[in-house]
This record gives C-alpha cells, structure tokens and sequence, in this order.
C-alpha cells in the first residue's frame, strides 16, 4: 500500500530510532526528536518500536491511504481527522481505501508522529530510514515531503499485531507545559564560566526562541560571564570559543556567551563554542516539544541523578510495552 501526501504541512519528514555508528563521521544519528512517542505509536499498531514513521512540525499535513490501515498519532496535541471526523491521540484507529487524515491546529507541544501498520517503507541509508535533512540523506528523497509525493508503506514484521482502539493508559501519556525544568550535567567545557556565570545559567528562566529545529534549540534570557584567559592557539579571540572538540548530542553550546543552543539529533559533531552543559538524554523528549515561547529552567543533576532518571525511563518504556505487548 502506499500513503499520498496531499498537503506536506509545515515540515514532515520520515523518521525512525536512528542511525548509530557514524557520528565521528561528521553524520548525526537522526531520527525522532521524541523518542518515546516514536515507540508509542508504533507499538500501538502493531509495528517495532523503533520502526519508521512520520514527524510532524508545529502544522500538519493531509494525507490519503490507498488501502485499508491502522495508524496512530502521539505526542504534540494535534488532533487527528479522518475524513474531517476527530480521531483521538494516543490510540489506534482504522482507515479505509480512499480516506483522508488531516489534523488541527496545534494545542500542546510541538511535534506529532504518525505511524501506520507495516510502517515507512523508505530506503534504509546506513542502517536507518530516518531523514538528515542537512546532508539530503535517508527519509523520503532526504528532505522533507512535499505534495505529490508517494510514500511506501511495508507489508508488516513488528512484533505485534495491527487493530484498532488500542490505547496508551494515561498515566503513560505525557503532557506538555509552557513551562519545564530540563535536568543537565555541567560540562564539559562549564570551567570556562565564572562563579556568577555559572549561578546565571542555572537561575535564569530562559525563553525558546523561533530558532528551534532539528539541529538546535536556541534560547534568550542572560548573558553568562566568562572567566578572563589568554586565548590557547586554535581557539580564537571570543571567550566562548575553545579548541575545536566533540559536541555530545544535547549539549549546550553558548556562542558569544549569550543565547545558549541545546543541540539535538541533527546536530554537527563537532566545533569550537564552549559546552557548559548537557542535557540528559532522559530530557531531550522534554526539549524536542518544547515550542518558542517555551520557559525553561536547566536544573543541575549529578551522575547518581542522571542514572536514576535513565533507570524511570527504562521503567516507564517496559510499561508500555507490557500496556501494547510490544
């Protein structure tokens, strides 16, 4: 079967778990800036948890089904029509041959993934089907879709089974706020900020810019005071710079020491802004629906912290697989 987009919306592309092993090879892993909502919806119709899906961005597109599927939408509050009749959110529903899914204005959150029984069927590109739009690789033509395009559909090998009113139980379901606390780890380049900078980045309430994608979250709020050096060779007159390193995804960058960048799955890998911090990988959910406007807090943890919060997550994602029986 095959899925036409008739209207892209604002920007969908096609998304899995990811790619890993070539991150030193300056290629992102991509995939789902919400992890979890990618194994939720696939789980919900039948398919692996990490197969590939739709990411939809802030609007949503329209999109008509050659045969008969079942398909499921999570994350960012955008609700599903077939047909022009809501379906709801974290469950799985039926479409026909013919019909149409369409979706409303955004209410929660920033980002909505749609998956359908058999899942994606896009070319694999080192090992992923998830889009890198920066370097035109993966997902559909690797870009985004646009209208006319026809997306394959596979035939089905999750591990589950396709049906309709399948449901994620609520206290499973994340909601989404104006304003969050992201837990962070200082480092790895936090040394370059004096006392007061760093007591700046940790109390300040910073705002989600425009500047929020793929690649990067950018946030306003302060300017975080450096400590006064005689700039090493390679690293350049501006106190934020430093000699060119590894940026871990989620880190936070803060070029010219104002305006701090979460860097997310689209990420370059490496560069030469200081990284004060990084986000847990726990969190990065958390940040991928945050929308601009968002009000954050980075809240400090230590590595006891940091271990507890992978351990709920673990916990939370046997849930609800046990919930779906993924």
């Amino acid at each position: 079967m095959s899925i036409e987009v008739r209207k892209p919306g604002l920007s969908t592309t096609v998304q899995d778990a990811g790619r890993t092993g070539y991150y030193d090879l300056g290629i992102p892993p991509s995939g789902a800036l919400d992890q979890y909502s990618l194994r939720a919806a696939n789980l919900l119709v039948g398919n692996d948890a990490g197969d590939a899906v739709l990411e939809v961005v802030y609007m949503g597109p329209e999109l008509v089904f050659s045969e008969a599927a079942v398909v499921a939408v999570t994350g960012a509050v955008m609700a599903p029509k077939v047909n022009g009749e809501e379906r709801p959110q974290w469950e799985s529903f039926a479409v026909d041959a013919g019909d149409v899914l369409s979706f409303g204005y955004l209410a929660g959150g920033a980002r909505a993934y749609v998956a359908v029984s058999g899942g994606v069927d896009v070319p694999v590109v080192l090992g992923s089907r998830s889009t890198y739009g920066l370097g035109a690789l993966g997902g559909f033509s690797g870009r985004p879709l646009a209208a006319g395009d026809v997306l394959p559909v596979g035939s089905g090998s999750g591990s589950g089974s396709a049906s309709a009113g399948r449901s994620v139980p609520e206290d499973l379901r994340p909601t989404w706020s104006k304003d969050v606390e992201v837990r962070v780890m200082m480092g790895l380049y936090d040394h370059r900020l004096s006392a007061d900078g760093r007591a700046t980045f940790l109390d300040t309430t910073w705002k989600l810019t425009p500047v929020a994608d793929r690649i990067g979250f950018r946030y306003s709020g302060a300017e975080l005071e450096t400590v006064d050096r005689e700039p090493p060779f390679g690293a350049g007159q501006d106190p934020s710079n430093i000699v060119d390193a590894p940026y871990p995804i989620g880190s936070i960058q803060v070029p010219g020491s104002v305006e701090p960048i979460v860097l997310h799955r689209d990420a370059v890998s490496g560069g030469g802004y200081m990284m004060v911090a990084t986000v847990l990988s726990g969190d990065l959910d958390l940040v991928a629906q945050s929308a601009p406007g968002t009000r954050t807090r980075f809240v400090e943890v230590d590595l006891d912290g940091a271990l507890a919060l992978r351990a709920e997550r673990r916990g939370r994602d046997e849930r609800l697989r046990e919930a779906l029986g993924g």
